[in-house]
């Protein structure tokens, strides 16, 4: 076992997004690429001499092959010890709740989340600070400087440790505890569901489908609602994890998880269904004959939170990214709590839950979590989902129903235009941006503009200010166009059209969205110019 000091020179584009750094597998694979960007962690840290960490990832390809440059570095830079999850896998939220249980230094999550997995595909590393949290702007900012100044990193020269084994062991005086990935995290929903009354809601004849996505919720599902709660044999679907994802996209939307969709729409549906992503932080929530919009089950969760015994004494607070549908505001002010506006990323929600301002936290890319952990957390929405079922005894179908009739519907889509040249999508948004000033009191087909401006965000907390955050255009009576460039994409730029619209009248809430939203919709590409700036006539994915 030898200590080696390796050569090295800057390599451009390592700069951490929202959710750590994304590229192509391969990109990650070339030589230097990973060793890079971990040795910039190390330096945007102040070190990993004398620290602990959490390591883990989804399972996807280069998984466990990096997670073990991960454990060589970390031990020639002095690492107390790493805490790694069975065969290099980890969910996210999971990893989150290690980090907080275990008092670690923090933790390196390797996913790409919701993209593709394959050699041919994305990987990602991101980390997460000792609050279980996303790394905030100014650690990943330092951690970016850093990959333009690398000159060297160290690493171990040793044979790789065996993951496969639950225990301790020892890499050139760093100890490594390979630990239970589902273990810790299945106790603490057991703390905060009631799994006696959702035992019961199955053992009544509730049937359900839960779709892992061959990803790296399956061997948590299987855990938690086939084993501890007593679902069906064959509740859990696609639920062994593959490098691949078999070949789908682990994007719990109507889109890439369409059989689900398909078959709640049919005429064998489960009473209800739901679907995680790659690394289990997102969620989609279905019901018999019904489709649930992640801003509508925010909305839904933080209306009913108190029905199970984690959420008993109420929420302190609820707050959602910016281009989530207001649905959740409106549950805030009837029931007299504090409502935040963020920008997109769950960094920006982790003060707040650190602070107890906020207990429930939503984003419109089906991320929904609570003050548990600090990163979104999609098994832990479908639990809290089975609960209030169970508490409340009514059809998903008829539950949105009543959350409708008492707070009004907020019909709510977005819009994807993947892969887009870059440069034609700045020009657009720029474009956007020279017209804000002219457009309130502007009319159009959906109504007059009330507001319209670019969105920053003033931390309460620790009084940080971010910008440019998305393009706002408010029209009179509750409508909204949100336009954003997403960071989450590998190739090109992906262009974000979010499109809301507000309907309080009890004999209106039952309409199609597509209906509903075409007023909106013809307002969005009256103001931007959509299909010409993308080269697009439709979006590549609605949800």
């Amino acid at each position: 076992m030898e200590k080696r000091t390796v050569a090295t020179q800057p390599i451009g584009g390592q700069k951490p997004g929202t959710s750590g750094l994304r590229k192509k597998t391969k990109v990650f694979m070339g030589p230097h690429y990973l060793e890079n960007f971990v040795q910039s962690i190390w330096a945007g840290i102040g070190g990993a001499a004398g620290k602990s960490f959490v390591l883990g990832g989804d399972g996807r390809y280069f998984n466990e092959q990096a997670a073990q440059v991960i454990l060589r570095m970390a031990a020639a830079s002095g690492a107390k010890k790493i805490i790694v999850g069975q065969n290099a896998l980890l969910s996210t939220p999971a990893a989150s709740h290690l980090i907080r249980k275990r008092k670690t230094d923090g933790g390196i999550i390797m996913s790409a989340s919701h993209n593709p997995g394959g050699i041919d595909e994305d990987f990602g590393v991101k980390f997460n600070i000792a609050n279980g949290g996303p790394a905030p702007e100014e650690v990943t900012n330092r951690m970016f400087e850093a990959t333009k100044t690398v000159t060297s990193y160290e690493i171990l020269e040793t044979q790789d440790v065996d993951l496969s084994t639950l225990g301790t062991r020892d890499l050139g005086g760093m100890e490594v505890e390979v630990v239970d990935p589902v273990e810790y995290y299945a106790e603490l929903m057991e703390e905060l569901f009631d799994f006696q009354k959702i035992r019961d809601l199955f053992a009544g004849g509730f049937t359900m489908k839960f779709d892992a996505m061959h990803a790296v919720t399956g061997p948590y599902a299987h855990e938690i609602l086939e084993r501890r709660l007593g679902a069906a044999s064959g509740t859990v679907l696609n639920g062994i994890p593959k490098p691949d994802f078999g070949g789908g996209h682990p994007d719990p939307n109507p889109i890439w998880a369409k059989p689900l969709v398909d078959l709640v729409m049919g005429p064998d549906a489960p009473d209800f269904a739901a679907a995680s992503d790659g690394d289990g932080d997102r969620n989609m929530i279905l019901g018999r004959g019904i489709y649930v919009t992640p801003s509508d089950s925010l909305a839904v969760l933080a209306a009913n939170a108190q029905l199970a015994p984690g959420y008993a004494g109420g929420l302190a607070g609820v707050a959602r990214s910016m281009p989530t549908s207001r649905a959740v505001d409106l549950v805030a002010q009837a029931k007299g709590l504090e409502c935040f506006e963020t920008p997109t990323g769950w960094k920006f929600f982790g003060n707040l839950l650190d602070a107890g301002r906020a207990t429930l936290c939503g984003e419109e890319s089906a991320g929904t979590g609570s003050d548990h952990v600090r990163e979104k957390d999609g098994l832990w929405a479908v639990l809290l989902w089975l609960n209030i079922l169970a508490e409340t005894r009514v059809s998903v179908k008829e539950l949105m129903s009543r959350h409708w009739e008492t707070y009004g519907r907020n019909y709510y889509s977005r819009h994807d235009y993947e892969a887009v040249d870059a440069s034609r999508a700045e020009a657009m948004m720029n474009a956007l941006l020279g017209k804000l000033a002219d457009l309130p009191g502007a009319k159009f087909g959906v109504g007059v503009v009330e507001s319209a401006d670019e969105f920053a965000y003033d931390d309460p907390i620790d009084k940080s200010r971010s910008e440019h955050q998305g393009i706002r255009i408010i029209f009179e009576g509750g409508s909204r166009i949100v336009f954003r460039l997403s960071g989450t994409g590998t190739v090109g730029a992906t262009l974000r059209v979010y499109l809301e619209t507000y309907e309080s009248n009890p004999e209106r809430i039952h309409e199609s969205a597509d209906a509903a939203l075409s007023g909106i919709i013809s307002a969005a590409e009256e103001i931007a110019g959509i299909r010409a700036a993308t080269g697009r006539m439709q979006p590549d994915v609605k949800t």
